[in-house]
């Protein structure tokens, strides 16, 4: 899949995984909306949880985060044309929101999300760049497991209610 970001760069370049990803040519860096490609629109304030149904959504080709700071990452951000799809119940692994649930860097959104849509492997290459990468899989495996497995977005939300009510 094709991994886009609009990028704001507003938070610290140094810790950036969006401008990590452009750097190793796995994502491709975006500074204005109408620049961003159409695709599955990364977005915690989305309707829908993100599902193995979106495969087809946007021709299953195209994944889309925005990546700003949790400071300006409000609803009106996520203006983005595209399927807009919020990721379930996972914890980071980045070392900033170390164990903190939903607090994901870009390349940890973008794993769970090819993790989810059926592509580990592409996950696992992304994350790969990062000291950190691995143990976001280790510490998100049955999760990630059992959304992968679910029909539809109905079962995901499933899924995770079962993650917060624990």
């Amino acid at each position: 899949m094709d991994l886009h970001v609009r990028y704001e760069g507003d938070d610290d370049p140094d810790k950036c995984t969006a401008r990590k990803l452009a750097r190793f040519d796995l994502a491709e860096l975006h500074r204005s909306d109408a620049a961003t490609p159409y695709g599955v629109v990364l977005n915690p304030h989305a309707e829908r949880a993100l599902s193995p149904a979106d495969r087809d959504a946007a021709d299953g080709e195209t994944l889309v985060a925005l990546d700003c700071s949790w400071e300006s990452a409000g609803e009106a951000m996520f203006s983005l044309p595209g399927e807009h799809r919020a990721l379930p119940y996972l914890v980071a692994a980045n070392p900033v929101n170390f164990g903190r649930p939903m607090q994901l860097t870009t390349v940890e959104a973008f794993a769970a999300a090819l993790h989810i849509l059926g592509e580990p492997e592409q996950a696992e290459a992304v994350l790969a760049k990062f000291t950190w990468g691995e143990t976001f899989l280790e510490l998100n495996e049955e999760p990630l497991r059992r959304y992968s497995e679910c029909d539809d977005s109905s079962a995901v939300v499933a899924v995770q209610q079962e993650y917060l009510d624990r």
